[in-house]
């Protein structure tokens, strides 16, 4: 029995609910209808003819659109592409001719003309498929399967001909495929089941099958491989020195090279249509900058300075412009274009309602502070204009990731209502180099939350803000750090928390998650088997007995990242220790709320709570 637990959509509480505070309004300019409205424009791709695909979440589908790079009104592609986490989403990706485009729906890759027409499945022959990627010739295409729980790669074409295997051993997994420019070889990251933590470069010639290991190193990740222009090099980003920086290699393994030396995080890279320079997407705590590398020496120059995250870059055909996408703690995602020969840069897509644009957001401090052990960490902290007292400290989730200078609209709506905010990159977080990233390693729930806790001392210590009206909320890993900060903390310093999709038995949600998240979770505590000390260490389902605060819990029934069984334990053992508590579940939503009128729920459960228990009469 895969889910032993039967859950149904509920609403459950123990305690006093927390209700809507008649004598509190909503800041000038906002309300929950204005955060929801907004549609996220995301994952673009400029073709060879100057067309741009994108996706945009609106209010129940995650649709597939086109415009031109010239700007146009938008055409829309699909009609019925259910609603996708932005990041848990691939990128639409058109053939080298342009005349083709290839995305995901339900779990298989479906192919549409430039010219319009209905999706065509093409992945019939698997379960499922993903990963698509097309060859030089614009007809071949290579997809990803799962067979004897591996992730192969196939060949097939843009009729869905029956594919040839690519690859057959089951020694990792077979990623992100990428064919030279002559067609003749692939290139691709191995993820090996032995060293979880170890993202090999393999070279395969597509003829014979035979495979190279160009780059491949015990606990190092090589990410994003692919190859230069002529073919002459591949580049890819590895952890080797600590950070994730560029390297290059030739396809016989000679001239292995580090390109990049700015002691910085790459997040993403392009190669030039000529092949003399990348753009480069580069991590400065928590800013994702935009910059023009040089590939023969490695140097780099500033495209703008807009502070905030630039993301998916492309190059136009003749390389005369590029595109990318931009959001900022000031504004939503957007799509824009920039000339290179002048850096003139023209918004292409417009998010933001103008009701929106009229609110004058916060742009978060830079801050860190010691945790219990010394160690520096870093935050972003929101101080509002007025403060009304209450603070709110928002772990992100993960915990291989980080909160940066991105588009938040529940914390801008929280600032605007008089909350300071602070959401802290606590151990564990990426951006910070790989010794921060694995600080956490063995150690779920215990370092890491006491960097929370450590959090809620820093903010005590600033002016305006009642050492008893500090709350904390997160999603996701998040909502663990919720979890585990109300239950783990004798001093009790966060005076309620708010818990979205969390866990709180590491080993029930093992046993219970998909395939790709079991392993995640042994990438940072290994096999339970082998473990189970270190599960458990992290496991706070068994101290429910500790919680002197008032708990709201919200999950999803399709999540497959973090079960719902792990809040229904949860519930469970709060409702036996008589703990104060409100549980809502969703049963259309998967591992984060999408759907508008659930998110809507969501936020306004989340603001009655924390507007009940923070702040004063």
């Amino acid at each position: 029995m895969e889910n032993p637990i039967k859950l149904t959509e509920k609403y459950e509480r123990n305690g006093w609910p927390s209700l809507k505070r008649p004598d509190l309004k909503p800041p000038a300019g906002l309300n929950l209808s204005l955060l929801t409205s907004l549609e996220r424009i995301r994952s673009h791709a400029l073709s060879s003819q100057g067309d741009i695909v994108y996706i945009k979440d609106g209010e129940t589908l995650s649709d597939v659109f086109t415009i031109s790079a010239n700007g146009s009104w938008p055409s829309r592609i699909t009609t019925e592409r259910p609603l996708a986490a932005y990041w848990d989403d691939e990128t639409p990706e058109w053939s080298p001719d342009g005349n083709w485009l290839t995305f995901g729906i339900n779990g298989h890759v479906h192919i549409v003309p430039r010219t319009g027409g209905l999706p065509k499945k093409i992945t019939d022959f698997a379960a499922s498929a993903s990963g698509a990627r097309w060859m030089p010739d614009s007809k071949g295409l290579i997809v990803t399967v799962e067979r004897n729980d591996t992730d192969q790669l196939l060949l097939t074409d843009y009729e869905g001909s029956w594919p040839r295997a690519l690859t057959t051993d089951t020694v990792g997994d077979h990623w992100d495929a990428r064919p030279s420019p002559d067609g003749k070889f692939i290139i691709f990251n191995l993820r090996r089941f032995d060293d979880l933590n170890r993202l090999d470069v393999v070279l395969l010639e597509i003829a014979t099958g035979k495979q190279v290991t160009l780059y491949g190193k015990p606990s190092t990740r090589a990410l994003s491989p692919n190859w230069s222009p002529d073919g002459k090099w591949i580049s890819f980003i590895s952890q080797e020195t600590g950070r994730e920086e560029l390297y290059l290699i030739k396809p016989d393994g000679e001239g292995l090279h580090q390109l990049t030396q700015a002691g910085l995080d790459i997040f993403q890279y392009v190669w030039s249509p000529d092949g003399n320079q990348m753009l480069v997407i580069q991590n400065r705590n928590g800013a994702f900058e935009l910059m023009l590398l040089e590939t023969e020496s490695g140097s780099t120059v500033e495209l703008r300075n807009d502070v905030g995250l630039h993301s998916n870059p492309n190059w136009s055909k003749d390389g005369s412009y590029i595109t990318f996408e931009f959001e900022s703690p000031l504004l939503p995602p957007d799509l824009y274009r920039m000339e290179i020969s002048n850096k003139k840069v023209t918004q292409l897509t417009f998010s933001n309602p103008p009701a929106l644009q009229n609110n004058k957001f916060i742009v978060p401090e830079s801050v860190s502070y010691k945790s219990y052990d010394g160690l520096e960490i870093p935050a972003f902290l929101y101080r509002p204009e007025k403060s009304n007292g209450a603070a709110i400290l928002y772990p992100h989730g993960g915990p291989k990731d980080q909160y940066g200078l991105g588009w938040d609209e529940l914390a801008q709506y929280f600032v605007a209502k008089g909350y300071t905010y602070l959401a802290p990159n606590y151990r564990g977080s990426t951006g910070y180099g790989q010794e921060f990233e694995r600080a956490n390693y063995d150690d779920w729930g215990v370092g890491d939350t006491k960097d929370c806790l450590y959090g809620a001392k820093y903010l005590q210590t600033l002016k305006d803000i009642s050492p008893d009206r500090i709350g904390i909320s997160g999603g996701s890993y998040g909502g663990y750090m919720t979890i585990n900060a109300l239950s783990r903390d004798p001093e009790y310093l966060f005076a309620c928390g708010v818990s979205k999709y969390g866990d709180s038995n590491l080993v029930s949600s093992w046993a219970l998650c998909e395939k790709r998240l079991r392993l995640y979770t042994e990438i940072f505590l290994g096999h339970p088997s082998q473990n189970l000390q270190i599960y458990l260490k992290g496991s706070p389902i068994t101290e429910a007995k500790n919680i002197q605060k008032p708990v709201l819990i919200l999950h999803g029934l399709l999540d497959t990242v973090v079960p719902p069984a792990a809040s229904e334990e949860w519930v469970e053992a709060l409702r036996r220790e008589g703990k104060t508590f409100e549980y809502k579940t969703y049963d259309d939503e998967p591992h984060g709320f999408l759907r508008r009128e659930n998110l809507y729920d969501v936020y306004e459960r989340i603001e009655r709570f924390l507007d009940w228990y923070l702040l004063p009469n």
